[in-house]
């Protein structure tokens, strides 16, 4: 008789059950922020464009959203994809976000990621230099561009849509904390950014120690400014105009940065990136500010002490507001392949979140 651990070594791949769903994907990260990049077994997804598909998916298959974000094959702060056919042939590919509350209408550190991605598996003719790569979101067209310097890729960066703030230094108040300062602006998503060096009542620092203190911190923030705040309207389409997370922002810890940026979006996740669309509203900031010049470079840090670089690449009028053209580049690396299994009779199928 064969001992157990040689069966074993002979009967190791599993057959998915007819009755089963088979979804494979690629996990990756983004400065320590997760990416799992759904690439086979999603039913198919219909409409005629980028917010279509997502509205779609909302409707019907948001189920296997937390079956792929929630616990056990995910957790409370996981961050996925799928890709989708453009709006139009001038475009790459459309791509979807997904985190545990919903689908975001842009990410930075998902379009690094899946420009990085797209590189690594030949998805695009790759020529020394940049190499373009358009790509459709929610909130609109993005221009990502992998550099490869003697066959090899040696950076990511890519130009967000129109990014503009609505207003500086305004005040809300905050049940359990006091009134607190905050301006709020536009990087592909609209986000809250308080600054705690304007908010000496948050007693907290950016660092991981003060996880817990951040995200509820960020959680009553967002509450406050949605219940108040009137003019989170994006000028163009109704499905960008809602707040998406509050941004903290600090000195750095590493005096060669420009300053920290710890985001909570989404439903109290918090970005182990420096968050490419708050870096995007970040540029806005500063411009109208008048603290960065055209191509400045800014290096700012995460959570984790990951860095996204940002720069200024244009000035235009959008709707109302005068706008920018942010640059955000950071580095993504891939951890992983899975084949995950949504098993009808699994009484957890969906996924949970325990906190």
């Amino acid at each position: 008789m064969k001992k157990t651990y040689q069966t074993i070594l002979e009967n190791s791949t599993y057959t998915v059950p007819e009755n089963c769903l088979a979804i494979k994907t690629i996990d990756m990260h983004t400065g320590g922020e997760p990416l799992r990049v759904i690439m086979d077994g999603f039913p198919e997804l219909k409409g005629n464009s980028v917010l279509e598909y997502r509205r779609y998916i909302k409707e019907h298959y948001d189920s296997l959203r937390t079956a792929l974000m929630f616990e056990p094959r995910g957790h409370a702060d996981m961050y996925g994809c799928i890709l989708v056919p453009p709006n139009d042939e001038r475009a790459d590919f459309g791509i979807l976000f997904m985190h545990n509350e919903g689908y975001s209408t842009m990410c930075g550190h998902a379009i690094i990621a899946i420009t990085t991605l797209a590189a690594k598996m030949n998805w695009i003719l790759l020529k020394e230099g940049e190499n373009e790569l358009k790509i459709d979101a929610p909130c609109g067209r993005i221009h990502s561009y992998a550099t490869i310097k003697n066959n090899k890729l040696t950076g990511v960066h890519f130009h967000c849509v129109p990014s503009f703030v609505v207003g500086l230094d305004r005040v809300v108040s905050v049940p359990g904390i006091g009134d607190i300062v905050y301006d709020l602006a536009y990087g592909g998503a609209f986000y809250a950014y308080v600054d705690l060096r304007k908010n000496k009542n948050l007693s907290f620092n950016l660092t991981p120690e003060d996880n817990r203190k951040i995200i509820q911190a960020g959680i009553d923030v967002k509450h406050a400014v949605m219940a108040q705040d009137k003019e989170i309207l994006h000028p163009f389409e109704d499905d960008l105009s809602f707040l998406y997370g509050t941004i903290f922002i600090d000195s750095p810890l590493d005096s060669k940065n420009h300053s920290r940026n710890v985001c909570v979006f989404a439903e109290g996740e918090v970005d182990r990136s420096p968050t490419g669309s708050g870096v995007s509203g970040r540029i806005a900031i500063e411009n109208i500010r008048n603290q960065i010049k055209k191509h400045q470079k800014i290096s700012i840090e995460s959570i984790t002490n990951s860095i996204f670089n940002g720069s200024l690449v244009d000035e235009l009028s959008f709707g109302k507001f005068k706008a920018v053209i942010p640059q955000v580049e950071g580095t993504a690396h891939i951890t992983g392949t899975n084949t995950f299994i949504i098993d009808p009779e699994d009484p957890m199928k969906n996924g949970f979140i325990l906190r």
